[in-house]
């Protein structure tokens, strides 16, 4: 199989420094609030990562829906790395209700992240539905056809970017068939999921069959958990893949040892894409792959 080379030394790095799932339970230097998670972002900024893939917590360090939080970390980031890409994950996470139940958030909760003030450059999307297990969660993720046709026209309407997150190789024919019927538009920008309860193992060899299945200009990378999340993001960065880390996917440094911070995990990053023969690309370069204008200082980065 021929890897799908986006280019033949660029690599954009993206960190994710707070998920929707585990807290500061999981690692005490995980960023819960505003301040912190913005102060992650401007470090890993300095450190090489362009697109700053965000999730928010209350102040209870409970994972969280609230506009006025996802507007907060947006203007910081937008203040602090006023290049920086900003990307929103639609599924937001799990959270527990009030009976002990942990649950997703509503899909009209989730439609509400379109109209975040400043608006996001990037929102993700879930490419299908699937049943998601998470520890004591478990719940069937809706993510139909017809959610996401609304979802990703509102995206476009407000000239927002979006990238696709496949749990399943038939995720990804979910995607290529929105794009045949003109919703979604080339280059398509993939994450491929692996390791989560409910979709694919994180193996190598599902990496190389969701590879075969994309089209040949389309951008991707791997987002993978714990123990997987390195080995795999490094074979995709040696496949002319773009790469993610940070402490959404991964709270260890290695095996046993905690990781002191994001900024730790995107320095490694680094060094590997270098080791490999690549080079993290700069802002310039992000833009351009996602088809971004340069960034708007109103909130909001026109597409191109």
């Amino acid at each position: 199989m021929k890897p799908r080379l986006q280019s033949t030394d660029k690599v954009v790095l993206t960190v994710a420094p707070t998920g929707g799932l585990h807290g500061k339970e999981a690692n005490a230097a995980l960023p819960e609030q505003p301040e912190d998670i913005i102060d992650a972002f401007a470090e890993c900024y300095e450190a090489g990562a362009t697109i700053a893939h965000i999730h928010v917590r209350d102040k209870e360090g409970r994972t969280s829906c609230d506009p006025v939080i996802y507007g907060e970390v947006i203007a910081g980031i937008k203040e602090r790395c006023p290049d920086m890409i900003t990307q929103v994950g639609n599924g937001i996470g799990i959270r527990r209700e009030g009976d002990g139940r942990w649950t997703g958030f509503t899909q009209a909760e989730r439609m509400a992240l379109l109209d975040l003030d400043p608006a996001p450059d990037m929102l993700t999307v879930n490419a299908g539905t699937f049943h998601f297990q998470h520890k004591d969660a478990e719940f069937l993720f809706d993510n139909s056809k017809a959610w996401n046709r609304e979802f990703i026209t509102g995206c476009r309407e407000r000239g927002i970017i979006n990238e696709l997150e496949v749990y399943d190789v038939s995720h990804i024919l979910n995607m290529m068939q929105l794009r045949d019927e003109g919703i979604l538009t080339d280059p398509m920008h993939f994450s491929f999921v692996l390791g989560i309860n409910g979709g694919v193992a994180a193996e190598p060899k599902y990496l190389l069959t969701m590879l075969e299945a994309i089209p040949e200009n389309s951008n991707w990378q791997i987002v993978s958990v714990g123990r997987s999340q390195l080995p795999l993001t490094t074979m995709a960065v040696a496949m002319g893949g773009n790469m993610r880390t940070g402490f959404e996917d991964t709270v260890f440094y290695a095996r046993g040892e905690l990781a002191e911070s994001n900024r730790q995990l995107v320095e490694r990053a680094g060094r590997i894409i270098n080791e490999l023969g690549r080079e993290v690309a700069d802002i310039d370069y992000a833009r351009a792959m996602l088809h971004h204008k340069p960034n708007d200082p109103m909130g909001r980065a026109a597409s191109a």
